[in-house]
C-alpha cells in the first residue's frame, strides 16, 4: 500500500474509482464469521448500546445550539486493546459520534496516513471478527453512537443481511461505505433500515446538484459532505467552497450535514461550524496522533488533549 494513493470520485457515475475494477470483483482478506445470524427476536442475548441513534444525537444537539464533534480512528492501530481505550476516551472527552474505520487492504478513499494505519492494523492481525469482538465489549460502555466506516468487500463476503445483523447485535448505529455509489446501494439501504442502522451517504464538491439532492434524500443520520476532491488527509486550510456547498445542501433537505476530509485543527473546526455545518469530522489528525505516539499510553493521553481542544472550538 505504499506509493501514491489512487484518485477517487464519489460523485459522477458508478465507475468512480479510476484504475480499479468494481468492488464486487476485489478480493477481501478478512476471515469470515462462523456463527449464524442471531434472530431479531433473541433479545436476551443482545448487547445493545445505551447510546442514542445518530439522528437523535443530531436532533438533541440542534436543540442545544451545538455542533457535533465526530472523530475517526482506525480499528487495530496500534492494536485493538488501544482502540477500545481510545473509544472510551473519545466518548468521555466530548465526542458526539465516533467513526471507526475497519482496516482494509485497498482503502481507496483514504490518504497516506489512514492507509498506513490500516496496513499496520492488518499486519498486527486485526480482522473483522476481532473488531466485532472488541465492539461487543466496549460499545455498552459508551454514551455516544458508533458508526463503522468500511469498504464493500467485508460486507459482500458475509452477505449484506448477515453483516447488518452482526453490527446491529454489537450496538453499531451507523455505516459509511464509500465505494458503493447511490445507484448500487439499494440492498444496503433496505437491510440497514431493517437492522436499525443509519446508512450515511457522501456528497462532494463535484457532485452535480440533482445527484446531490438524491443523495440527501437517501442518506440516513446525516449527509457526509466531503470538503475536498481527492482522498482523506490533513490540509493547511479548509476549502472555502464548502460554505456554499453547505448552503446548497441545506436548501434541499432539513437533514443535518457533517463536513469531513482535510479538517485537522481547532481553527478548522471553528471555521466549518461557523459556515453552518451540523457536524465536523476529523480523521487523519487523530489517526496520525495514535500511530506516531511513542507508546499507547502516550497516544491515549494526547488523544484526550486533542479531542478536548477540538470540542472547545465548537459552539
Amino acid at each position: 500500500m505504499a506509493g501514491v494513493a489512487p484518485k477517487i470520485s464519489f460523485s459522477s457515475s458508478p465507475a468512480r474509482i479510476s484504475g480499479f475494477a468494481s468492488p464486487r470483483r476485489l478480493t477481501c482478506n478478512f476471515t469470515s464469521l462462523s456463527r449464524s445470524t442471531l434472530p431479531r427476536a433473541s433479545l436476551s442475548v443482545r448487547r445493545v448500546s445505551s447510546a442514542s441513534t445518530i439522528s437523535d444525537t443530531f436532533s438533541r444537539l440542534k436543540e442545544q445550539g451545538k455542533v457535533a464533534l465526530i472523530p475517526f480512528i482506525t480499528a487495530g492501530d496500534p492494536d485493538l486493546s488501544t482502540t477500545s481505550e481510545a473509544l472510551k476516551i473519545l466518548d468521555s472527552s466530548g465526542s458526539d459520534l465516533i467513526e471507526l474505520g475497519v482496516p482494509y487492504s485497498d482503502p481507496l478513499a483514504d490518504g497516506p496516513v489512514i492507509q498506513a494505519a490500516a496496513t499496520r492494523a492488518l499486519q498486527n492481525g486485526t480482522n473483522f471478527d476481532g473488531v466485532i469482538s472488541m465492539l461487543r465489549e466496549v460499545v455498552p460502555q459508551l454514551s455516544c453512537p458508533i458508526s463503522l466506516f468500511t469498504y464493500y468487500n467485508p460486507i459482500l463476503k458475509r452477505g449484506v443481511e448477515k453483516f447488518m445483523s452482526i453490527i446491529e447485535e454489537v450496538g453499531v448505529r451507523g455505516l459509511v461505505v464509500p465505494d458503493v455509489p447511490l445507484e448500487e446501494n439499494e440492498s444496503l439501504r433496505k437491510e440497514a433500515i431493517k437492522h436499525n442502522i443509519e446508512l450515511v451517504l457522501l456528497s462532494t464538491p463535484t457532485t452535480p446538484p440533482e445527484r446531490m439532492k438524491k443523495i440527501a434524500q437517501a442518506s440516513e443520520g446525516f449527509i457526509y459532505l466531503v470538503a475536498t476532491v481527492g482522498v482523506t488527509g490533513a490540509r493547511e486550510s479548509v476549502n472555502s467552497g464548502v460554505q456554499s456547498l453547505l448552503q446548497e445542501i441545506k436548501e434541499t433537505t432539513p437533514k443535518p450535514v457533517a463536513v469531513g476530509f482535510g479538517i485537522s485543527k481547532p481553527e478548522h473546526v471553528k471555521q466549518v461550524a461557523g459556515w453552518g455545518a451540523d457536524g465536523v469530522i476529523v480523521g487523519s489528525a487523530f489517526v496520525k496522533l495514535l500511530g506516531e505516539a511513542k507508546s499507547s499510553n502516550e497516544g491515549l493521553k494526547e488523544l484526550e488533549t486533542f479531542t478536548r481542544s477540538l470540542k472547545a472550538a465548537l459552539p
